[in-house]
């Protein structure tokens, strides 16, 4: 079982493994396997995806903080010798690799961000019960519905709610305290990382102003929407977002500056 950094991965080398790693980092409550594996599987170099502390397979109690988690990663990536790395990272993942991309400039080449927000207040709600072992199930089942579009399959349903359901409770409700104290509003003009935003048009815990808002505020940003997805659209539209993923990282490969100039869309 490969650890670094006491982190448990995921590593996918494709024929352009010369090329700059990607890292994923799934989002509350998830592991690795948040990322489908026509992701995980891409043709794009070498593909690394992680468990955060306390998550899957990895051991620990998880963190309480957004940069404490970006620490981590920074740490995996000092464990492998890994100099940078395109990044692309989930909900509270992506808080994590906007984090990477603010404090470790020079560590991101590129940076993806799904479902996410430069603030992700937290209804009371999910605080008030996710942490409590009697609550715990329908926190849960909440969270999980909020995740989906209305067209995505049950089976899905079920195994993310599965899944979920394998956390402890403590680190899914300091995940989600984690992601409620996230707020980077004012350092997005800092974020010069050529940027891919990708958001799923029905997405209720990020909805759509929150990846526009990004686009606005990062200089060298753009967004795609895509249709019939929720929240996890990695999980709902596999094969979309790997493809959006593969061209993004393609381009930055061929042309680092090729989205200095460009038109946001």
């Amino acid at each position: 079982m490969p650890i670094a950094a006491d982190l448990f991965y995921f590593l996918h080398k494709s024929k352009n493994s010369k090329r700059p790693p990607l890292i994923l980092i799934h989002g509350a409550g998830g592991n690795y396997l948040s990322w489908s594996p026509q992701i995980r599987r891409m043709d794009a170099g070498a593909i690394y995806a992680l468990d955060l502390s306390g998550h899957g397979r990895s051991s620990g109690a998880g963190r309480r903080s957004i940069d404490e988690y970006a620490d981590d990663v920074i740490a995996f990536m000092r464990a492998l010798d890994i100099s940078a790395a395109f990044i692309a990272g989930v909900s509270m993942g992506g808080a994590i690799a906007l984090t990477l991309a603010l404090k470790y400039t020079d560590k991101v080449l590129g940076l993806a961000l799904l479902g996410a927000g430069a603030k992700m207040r937290v209804a009371a709600t999910i605080l008030e019960t996710v942490g409590n072992a009697d609550t715990f199930a329908p926190a849960v089942e909440l969270i999980n519905q909020n995740c989906f579009s209305a067209k995505a399959p049950p089976s899905l349903l079920e195994l993310s709610k599965r899944q979920m359901m394998e956390m402890r409770p403590q680190i899914l409700l300091n995940d989600f305290l984690a992601c409620n104290e996230f707020n980077a509003i004012t350092q997005l003009p800092r974020v010069l990382t050529p940027t891919l935003l990708i958001c799923g048009a029905e997405d209720q815990m990020t909805p759509v102003k929150y990846s526009q808002f990004l686009r606005d505020a990062i200089p060298n940003a753009r967004l795609q929407i895509i249709e019939n997805a929720g929240h996890l659209v990695m999980l709902e539209k596999p094969d979309i977002v790997a493809e959006l993923l593969k061209d993004f990282i393609d381009k930055i490969a061929a042309n680092k500056n090729i989205y200095l100039d460009a038109d946001k869309r």
